[in-house]
């Protein structure tokens, strides 16, 4: 039975889609397993639309049903909708689509409800409980550089979207920490620094630099080649110096990844490649057993269907690679940590590979057939990120941009604006240093994340530390304007939460209203639905929006920052309407409310990018 809190958490897709499902079922009881199909409406007929009537006719006509066409269906499916206080009213239009339009009573509840008990109780809930999210993934002695930028802030809030959605989330950062260019490293550092333990990032210097150096004495000095050789075998031997050396360099490169991940709050467990190492011979063993594992021009290699090259698992030379160590990963992940959900977040370059890896572990039996049954794995790709030129962004010597640098020179930029602003006389230093740092920060990510992830996309500071437009800035700014709002007014506005009450009276506070309860379906939510369409033209367009929630559901950042610029404007709207005063109209304790509203949901919006808030400017 539905208790009195179920009643107000949810998406409003979702508990309307309750309600259908149990008209679906009085109104063609011969008909098994109808899905509800459910999808916001944008028009003037309706908030939601049920648009079930015309695939249902197509299945009963002819069957001696009560029906004389769609239109009758969704009649029927209209009148034997049970009683709700969500639903305002209903209509049908066209071929049978059931238009529903919510009761401003019910959303002004449920608005206030969750201002009571808090944002949490509108979280998505996933049909999973634990899921790895594989992300970021530096090389150990190269420094992270601008191509690492996509794949840390992507992976980051996926990983925040499902933490929010009560899903365990296991962050792995999946490092390269081993290999034959160890050999080379080790010995390098043996030349450089005799007392190796000594060594610091300070003495190493620019690790780039290092790696270079290492690889031009490996390439020119035979000697040196043939000693980075015997000593990645000794690394491998498990010979006590080798792994030392090994584990300092792995340690002084944790240090520099340290300052991207502290500069943009992005958590990691690291499990490197390394860690899966031990597992991989038994892993290729089971795999060999299941007769998956055949010969091939010296390699051993499991052939994949409707792919042209196979994937190899060991090396002509009895060597293991990136294949070997992400099948121990994977089987590690499934049968240890118990996942359900699988999640890498790699450049678009790699889709091959993740293609023939996830082939090879359904030729294993260790997911499923169907890419919609779980356990799961999905490859998350992402495009480049590009220079004014329109080339991969480089520095103007051609060499790769330090992420480091990247994100100081934002914040530098963005500090120098708050002081053009004038609010070095106004703050202090220590409120200058952390609003440029939430704003420059943000503004990085913002810039990343609105985009499809697929594309490509022109890293420009002037746009992306624009206060105007769809940026961060400008939604940071608006937050701490409505924030600036509610201070203005001299409430507490936690003693209105409980003692007022919120009205949806005006159109402009039902839109608001309105948007501001979609936010749970934010990742899960058909965008928009069409309210009146031919036939034919429906079903096209239909199954397009179907592709679009299933592409949401959490792989696409750019759909919460839709959601959250959307938002904004349309407090914009709200509150420039001079019907809609705040600040000293008869409606101010229900306006605050409203306000206090929209800033809880951009607040949440921001954490889910990872983007901390401001709350004055």
């Amino acid at each position: 039975m539905a208790t009195e809190h179920d009643e107000y958490m949810g998406s409003l897709k979702a508990q309307l889609a309750k309600l259908f499902e149990v008209s679906l079922k009085v109104t063609v009881p011969n008909e098994l397993d109808v899905e509800p199909l459910v999808a916001a409406c944008n028009g003037k007929f309706g908030d939601y639309q049920c648009n079930n009537a015309m695939g249902l006719w197509s299945k009963i006509k002819g069957k001696g049903a009560p029906f004389r066409g769609p239109p009758a269906v969704g009649e029927a499916i209209k009148n034997n909708l049970p009683s709700s206080e969500m639903i305002e009213s209903c209509s049908v239009a066209g071929p049978g689509f059931v238009n529903v339009v919510l009761s401003k009573n019910w959303m002004a509840k449920s608005i206030q409800k969750m201002l009571i008990e808090g944002i949490d109780m509108w979280a998505p809930l996933p049909p999973v409980k634990t899921a790895v999210v594989d992300f970021s993934s530096p090389n150990i002695a190269k420094e992270m550089h601008v191509g690492h930028l996509r794949s840390t802030i992507i992976g980051d809030t996926l990983a925040r979207m499902l933490e929010f959605s009560k899903v365990k989330v296991l962050r792995r950062n999946h490092v390269g920490d081993w290999g034959t260019q160890f050999g080379m490293l080790i010995e390098f550092l043996f030349e450089k620094f005799p007392n190796f333990e000594d060594a610091t990032e300070t003495a190493i210097g620019d690790l780039q630099a290092f790696y270079k150096a290492s690889k031009q004495r490996f390439d020119a000095d035979p000697a040196f080649k043939e000693r980075a050789q015997q000593a990645v075998v000794r690394l491998q031997g498990g010979e006590d110096k080798y792994r030392r050396a090994w584990a300092r360099i792995c340690q002084i490169s944790r240090t520099e990844f340290h300052k991207v991940y502290q500069r943009l709050g992005v958590h990691l467990e690291e499990k490197g490649e390394s860690f899966y190492n031990p597992y991989i011979p038994g892993v290729i063993e089971a795999l060999n057993k299941q007769g998956l594992v055949e010969e091939s021009q010296g390699a051993r290699v499991i052939f994949i269907e409707g792919i042209n090259i196979p994937l190899i698992v060991v090396k002509s030379d009895g060597g293991f690679n990136y294949a070997s160590t992400d099948l121990a990963a994977l089987w590690y992940r499934l049968n240890e940590e118990k996942a359900e959900w699988i999640i890498y977040v790699t450049d678009v370059g790699q889709q091959q590979h993740f293609d023939m890896f996830f082939k090879a572990a359904k030729r294993a039996g260790w997911l499923p057939q169907g890419d919609s049954s779980y356990p799961k794995a999905s490859h998350v790709g992402f495009g480049l990120v590009l220079g004014e030129d329109g080339k991969r962004f480089r520095t103007r010597n051609t060499e790769v941009v330090r992420l480091v640098d990247l994100l100081d020179e934002a914040k530098v930029r963005s500090k120098a604006a708050l002081i053009e602003r004038g609010k070095g006389e106004e703050w202090t230093e220590e409120e200058i240093e952390s609003t440029a740092e939430a704003v420059s920060y943000g503004a990085v990510k913002y810039a990343d994340l609105k985009n499809n992830r697929l594309t490509n996309y022109t890293f420009n500071f002037d746009q992306m530390l624009n206060d105007k437009g769809n940026t961060a800035v400008y939604l940071l700014y608006a937050h701490a304007r409505i924030c600036s709002i509610i201070r203005r007014s001299g409430k507490d506005i936690e003693e209105l939460k409980n003692k007022g009450t919120l009205v949806l009276g005006h159109k402009d506070e039902r839109d608001l209203g309105l948007h501001l309860l979609q936010f749970a379906e934010v990742g899960t939510m058909t965008r928009f639905a069409p309210c009146f369409l031919t036939r034919a033209r429906f079903y096209r367009v239909y199954q397009n929006f179907q592709v679009v929630e299933e592409a949401c559901t959490n792989l696409l950042p750019n759909v919460l920052c839709d959601y959250l610029y959307n938002l904004s404007e349309i407090f914009s709207k709200f509150y420039s309407n001079p019907e809609c005063k705040v600040i000293g109209s008869d409606m101010e304790t229900s306006r605050l409310l409203l306000c206090e509203a929209t800033a809880v949901v951009m607040r949440k919006c921001f954490d889910l990018l990872g983007i901390a808030p401001i709350y004055k400017i």
